[in-house]
């Protein structure tokens, strides 16, 4: 069968297209120019690609048409298959359909930290020997790339409350009817289809309505926006779960030691020793949701936390990129204020000696809307030097947003002002967090490359 994947380039449905090449089907897409990691991915699948949406992109007709949610009415592309009678359906269809319906389902929703968390618990699946089928919304180190199908029974999804697409406005995640599921926090993000945290609250009820009574959702203790969701209705047994400092309700939390955490069990007791490079709170209550659902699946908590240990990450989430002149530079994800400070907390040094340095651009459509300004000062506030890409369409003024940072913060208009002021500024021994949900207009290279032939001057 022919697929063509209109908006191909999204980390979701780049995963789609995998999984599907990897079901026997002959796969093709269209997108505006992709970027890594998913551009990568792509070719080495060896997808053929169009740019653009003009109408003459199903020609030929292919056998079915997935419309990521990119897609707006009025596109030529998008006239045209309403037009020709073409059958399609949206990504999450499409994946509930061809793959879930045969699957036990194990999904991570939540604002903050479902790519890491999905990722981990992919991992811990396939260190167990179950071999699972995943679908992520970024790369794992340790598998290389964003989908694969797996053996039965298990897979495992991320679970994006974002919508599913301009003819389906509900959330993605209400397709994939899991019988484990990760609850791992809510606050208001989206807003450029969600009016309010209410509206937000409203979709994840949704998502709880279509677990079983014989599945399990594991949630993030003290949460008062899920505290909230739950008590519209749950027929399913919940687990409770906390990081660190945090009351964990009568479930499980993870106290952070040197070199990893340890599992608390409801009594207090320590009941697994994770050991793992991955620094943070964030990272260790990360963990902890895994570790659960996996135990759900049948893996012990002592068997998980062993395979932790080998867990080399996420593409984009605090990943290094290299180090030129003493200075080291690492990409994140972060598009929330939450986000970013939980990696900021996580990227300092222990021993202070290194000076933290955040770099923002302000790109996703709910910061570019401003509605998170008021929270980004606060949010930087662990950096020692902060620098925010604020071009003139962004709407909102991101100077007096951040002015409570004083002299530590530094707005530039252009990506060559800030280009140019962080290769003149950065000094050795500076430790760096390029933030963005894009690609930073190739921000991280360009830097690397002038850090290091600043290294190869200075030792000429």
């Amino acid at each position: 069968m022919h697929v063509h994947i209109l908006g191909i380039g999204g980390t979701f449905m780049a995963g789609i297209a995998a999984l599907a090449r990897a079901a026997g089907h002959r796969v093709t897409g269209s997108d505006r120019p992709l970027y890594p990691p998913m551009s990568t991915q792509l070719a080495e699948l060896g997808v053929e690609i169009v740019e653009g949406y003009d109408h003459d992109r199903l020609d030929p007709a292919p056998d079915c048409v997935i419309v990521g949610n990119v897609m707006r009415r009025g596109m030529d592309v998008v006239e045209r298959l309403l037009d020709s009678g073409l059958p399609y359906c949206s990504g999450p269809e499409w994946l509930a359909r061809e793959v879930l319906h045969e699957r036990w389902t194990l999904a991570v929703a939540g604002t903050h930290g479902k790519t890491t968390t999905t990722s981990i618990l992919a991992f811990l699946l396939d260190a167990a020997g179950l071999e699972p089928g995943f679908l992520v919304g970024g790369i794992p180190a340790d598998f290389g790339v964003s989908a694969r199908l797996g053996k039965a029974p298990f897979f495992v999804v991320e679970a994006d409350e974002y919508d599913t697409a301009f003819f389906d406005k509900r959330s993605k995640f209400v397709h994939y009817r899991p019988r484990t599921l990760v609850l791992g926090n809510l606050e208001f993000d989206h807003a450029d289809i969600f009016p309010d945290l209410a509206a937000i609250q409203r979709q994840f009820h949704h998502l709880v309505r279509t677990v079983p009574g014989s599945g399990l959702i594991v949630c993030k203790a003290g949460d008062a926006a899920l505290a909230e969701v739950l008590a519209q209705g749950c027929w399913t047994p919940v687990e409770y779960f906390a990081g660190p400092r945090q009351d964990p309700a009568g479930g499980h939390a993870a106290r952070l030691v040197p070199g990893g955490f340890e599992v608390l069990d409801p009594a207090g007791e320590v009941a697994a020793t994770v050991r793992w490079p991955m620094p943070g709170a964030h990272n260790a209550e990360n963990a902890l949701a895994a570790m659960l659902a996996a135990r759900h699946a049948g893996v012990p908590l002592a068997e998980s936390a062993r395979a932790l240990g080998a867990f080399r990450g996420v593409k984009r989430r605090q990943e290094w990129i290299g180090t030129g002149a003493g200075v080291e530079l690492y990409d994140d994800f972060a598009h929330h204020p939450t986000a970013i400070a939980r990696t900021l907390q996580a990227m300092r040094d222990p021993a202070g000696e290194r000076r933290l340095v955040a770099v923002l651009e302000p790109r996703s459509n709910t910061m570019r809307m401003g509605v998170h300004a008021g929270q980004l000062a606060p949010a930087l506030a662990e950096a020692d030097r902060a620098y925010v890409l604020a071009p003139p369409e962004l709407g909102w003024d991101a100077a007096s947003a951040l002015a409570a940072l004083g002299p530590r913060v530094r707005v530039c208009a252009a990506l060559e002002e800030l280009a140019a002021i962080l290769e003149d500024e950065l000094a050795g021994g500076d430790r760096v967090v390029l933030m963005s949900n894009g690609s930073f207009g190739g921000l991280h290279g360009r830097l690397l490359r002038a850090l290091q032939a600043r290294e190869r001057s200075e030792k000429g």
